[in-house]
Order: C-alpha cells, then sequence, then structure tokens
C-alpha cells in the first residue's frame, strides 16, 4: 500500500516565540515534500507571527484570517488541505522525528482506523518534562459503552498536536462550530472516534508546552476568575453541542451520557471554583470526577478521596477550592502527600519525569 499524501496543518496565534520551531520540526520530518504539504493557518495573530512563517515560503503555505479561535482555524485550513491525511499541530508545540512516517504507516496498514494519536511530552518552563505513554488498550472507538468509557479514558493522547486524523473522515465531521474558541480540537476527535476506529501510538511524538497563554490550562490561572469563567462558558458550551451532534448521528443516549459527563464534570467544577456552591454540590461533583478518571479505584483510594473532601462538608464551593489551591501549593504538604499519599497513577498508562527534554 502506498503511503498517502500529508498536509501538516498548524494553528497558531500570536506564537512568534515558539511558530519557527514548530515549523522546523515539521519541515525536518524523515518525510519526503513531495509527499507533503505545510499549512499555517494565522488566527489573526498581532505580533510577528506571519512575518515569521513567511521566511519558510514557498514549502510553507501561510493563510492568514481574523481572530476567531481555534474552531474557526480548523475550518479555514481543512478544506484547503490536499492531503488523504491531516496532521495538526498548534503554534506552540513541536513534534519528535518520525512522527508522520509512524502515523502514515500506521494509517495505512489499519483501513478502518481514521484517527491515530499517541503519547505525549509535557514541557514546562523551569526544564522539568513529563512524558505519558498509553499501556493499555490502543484501539478503541465509540460505538459501546466499554468504547465510551476507553475513549473518556485515553482522549488526553488525542489532543490538537497529537492527532491525525483521514481527510475524507474530516470532509464528514464538516465545520466545527465557532463558538469553540478553544476545545475544538475536542469536539473533532470525539465526532472523529464515532465514525470510525482510533489507534494510540505508544511513542511520544510531540512537545506540549506550557507558558502563561495557554488559557486552557486552568491550573495556571486559578486566581484569574475571567480566564476561569471563559474556560468554563466553553466546556458547557462543548458539552451542548456535542449531547446535540451525538444525538443527531443518532448515538445512543446512554454511551452519548458517558461521553459527555466528563466534559460536564468539569464545567460544573469550574462554576463551583468562580461562583461558589452549597457544600452537596462540591461532594457530588468532585465524586462525580473521581468515578469519570478512577473507575476502578480500591477503597482505600475512596477513603482516601473522602478524606480530602471532609472539609468540603464544612465550606462553600470557592472557599473550599482556594484553600485546596493554597495548601496544594505548599511544599511541606506536597513532601508529605508524596510521602503518605502517592499521586495515583492510572493502570492504563506509562509516567516518566525527568528534568530536561
Amino acid at each position: 500500500m502506498s503511503r498517502p499524501f500529508a498536509s501538516a496543518l498548524i494553528d497558531t496565534y500570536n506564537h512568534e516565540r515558539f511558530i519557527e520551531e514548530a515549523i522546523i520540526s515539521v519541515l525536518e520530518q524523515d518525510f519526503p515534500a513531495s509527499e507533503m504539504e505545510v499549512l499555517v493557518v494565522d488566527d489573526g495573530s498581532t505580533d510577528r507571527t506571519p512575518e515569521i512563517v513567511r521566511k519558510f515560503e514557498p514549502r510553507v503555505r501561510l493563510i492568514r484570517k481574523p481572530n476567531g479561535g481555534q474552531a474557526s482555524a480548523f475550518n479555514a485550513g481543512v478544506p484547503q488541505s490536499r492531503g488523504e491525511i491531516v496532521a495538526f499541530l498548534d503554534g506552540d508545540d513541536w513534534w519528535a522525528q518520525g512522527k508522520l512516517t509512524a502515523v502514515a504507516e500506521a494509517l495505512c496498514t489499519n483501513p478502518i482506523v481514521g484517527l491515530v494519536g499517541h503519547g505525549i511530552t509535557e514541557i514546562f518552563s523551569d526544564g522539568r518534562c513529563h512524558t505519558e505513554l498509553l499501556r493499555e488498550e490502543p484501539r478503541f472507538r465509540i460505538n459501546s459503552p466499554q468504547g465510551a468509557r476507553a475513549f473518556r479514558l485515553r482522549k488526553s493522547f488525542l489532543g490538537t498536536s497529537r492527532m491525525t486524523c483521514r481527510k475524507e473522515l474530516l470532509l464528514r465531521i464538516g465545520a466545527i462550530p465557532e463558538a469553540l474558541q478553544f476545545q475544538a480540537d475536542e469536539f473533532l476527535f470525539t465526532m472523529a472516534a464515532v465514525f470510525a476506529d482510533v489507534l494510540i501510538l505508544r511513542q511520544s511524538f510531540t512537545f506540549y508546552r506550557y507558558h502563561q497563554n495557554n488559557f486552557f490550562q486552568v491550573n495556571a490561572h486559578q486566581d484569574d476568575p475571567q480566564l476561569l469563567r471563559r474556560k468554563q462558558r466553553i466546556l458547557t458550551t462543548l458539552a451542548d453541542l456535542l449531547a446535540a451532534r451525538l444525538a443527531n448521528e443518532r448515538v445512543p443516549e446512554k454511551i452519548s451520557n458517558i461521553v459527555v459527563s466528563s466534559v460536564r464534570a468539569e464545567a460544573d467544577e469550574l462554576r463551583l471554583m468562580i461562583d461558589s456552591g452549597p457544600p452537596w454540590e462540591t461532594v457530588s461533583a468532585e465524586f462525580r470526577t473521581f468515578r469519570i478518571h478512577e473507575p476502578d479505584a480500591s477503597l482505600v483510594r475512596w477513603l482516601t478521596k473522602a478524606l480530602i473532601l471532609a472539609p468540603a462538608l464544612l465550606l462553600p464551593s470557592r472557599t473550599y477550592y482556594r484553600l485546596r489551591q493554597k495548601i496544594a501549593s505548599n511544599p511541606s504538604y506536597a513532601k508529605a502527600r508524596k510521602r503518605w499519599i502517592p499521586t495515583h497513577e492510572p493502570r492504563h498508562v506509562d509516567r516518566y519525569r525527568a528534568v530536561g527534554p
């Protein structure tokens, strides 16, 4: 089977510090230039991003548009892509060597797979890096409750810079609702998993960069109510849009609820952080999230979670989350927790930590 022509689609907004590294990581792939194209969709940047991208013409094609967010960037880029497969990359991330070859070969040898993801290495500003690799069940589809649960636990391997999709599948999904200024990737990979099998490669092929403008990384912005509220609204919108689209595609309600529940749970927790709520609502939201992320938790884990949640029985939601954040940032607490209450490690994931990439 011949290798498919590939489109690398980079979405970017004010990434002048990072965009060159992203583009070079694509151009230096071990993939023939005659069998690929590189498109950069500039979502209305106000910095030097377009100027930097133009340095790579004609090997890179720049598509400029008014600022509208991630969904609008995807909607501008996908129709102009010529590839049989489209590999996505955020302008502040970069790919490891061998990425395009690996995902192209996976799609070639697995005709019923429509979407390929893979492991990820997170890079922090202090030089730390965390690598996550999938250990169990690398292939699944949202066509049963079991498949929906497998998707829900493994979707972190399908974010923008990790996902490669068949063009025909993207056309079937169609335009992504442009209300999704971010989290558009989740709408896309969720619907892809409904229409086709998903395969997760074990290798880490993406370097995901944490920086101050990662608006969707809530932990970096817990002191900024405006950013928290923005994400909460987007997540609520995403949940509503997914529920409506899944219903339109006649996905059974039991399966749809499994898929959408994790999005709603995250939105509910953010709402409680921002607007507060009664103690019982905090406890309910926390246990709901716990059941989603640790479906096979032991009795010890449940008791530990209950102990940690004890203050939530007495405090308004916003007060509880602020107190939890303050305690979690205390170095002494972190050391004690590491010794006495180790962080939960999912059975389906291998995690590695290092000082630098």
